[in-house]
């Protein structure tokens, strides 16, 4: 699965895992703590879950780090491929995310850093030049990760609407461009005419989970 596929409903893509009825089977709705065991005790619906709840956080990072998608792609299995070899070592669950978010970018970095001494090697430049270094500049800004982790939180926060608002925001503001009402309508098969009345709704579900989440 690459790391920008989701569930999909009425044909859409989702960036985000909505609430599901059913038995209780691993969903990224989980808290990291309980992932995690489930996760050790080899689950594998568990692993799917975890990696499925940080996916986009993780492949966000590298695209601000100017990689291609390609390349956001193979870091973000690097990153797995990391979390998987160190998941029993984590000491405090509750930092999974800082943890993920720290790993990326030094992947992230090494990426930056590879790239650079390929351009260096291509521009045939004497062998006793110096090391490149990676400088402040490359850096993503402070704001930046608060940025990656305040679209994290807001993905997890939607998760927890009940499938039609997930989907019905997904429609409305994450796809390219903003779908006509009628057009939302017909996809989840609703009256053309019900859809700001819900909308205004579901947006308020969504702002009572924010304020319950510390989210600012």
């Amino acid at each position: 699965m690459r790391p920008w596929d989701e569930n999909t409903e009425s044909g859409v893509p989702l960036p985000f895992l909505p609430k599901q009825l059913g038995p209780a089977k691993p969903s990224p709705l989980w808290e990291d703590e309980r992932l995690v065991r489930a996760c050790l005790d080899g689950n594998e619906d568990a692993w799917t879950a975890l990696i499925g709840k940080y996916q986009r956080m993780i492949y966000g990072v590298p695209l601000r780090y100017g990689a291609t998608p390609q390349d956001a792609a193979d870091i973000f299995q690097q990153v797995c491929v990391e979390l998987f070899a160190k998941l029993s070592d984590l000491r405090k669950v509750e930092s999974l995310r800082s943890w993920l978010l720290t790993v990326t970018s030094h992947q992230s970095l090494r990426w930056k850093k590879r790239r650079r001494l390929n351009d260096v090697e291509l521009d045939d430049i004497d062998d006793d030049h110096a090391p490149v270094e990676i400088a402040d500049r490359d850096l993503l800004a402070p704001e930046q990760m608060v940025q990656v982790e305040m679209e994290q939180t807001l993905r997890e926060t939607i998760r927890q609407l009940p499938r039609r608002c997930a989907t019905m925001i997904q429609l409305l503001f994450y796809g390219e461009e903003a779908l006509p009402y009628a057009e939302v309508a017909k996809r989840l098969g609703l009256a053309t005419g019900s859809i700001g009345f819900i909308r205004g709704r579901c947006l308020e579900k969504l702002r009572k989970l924010l304020d319950e989440a510390g989210f600012r």
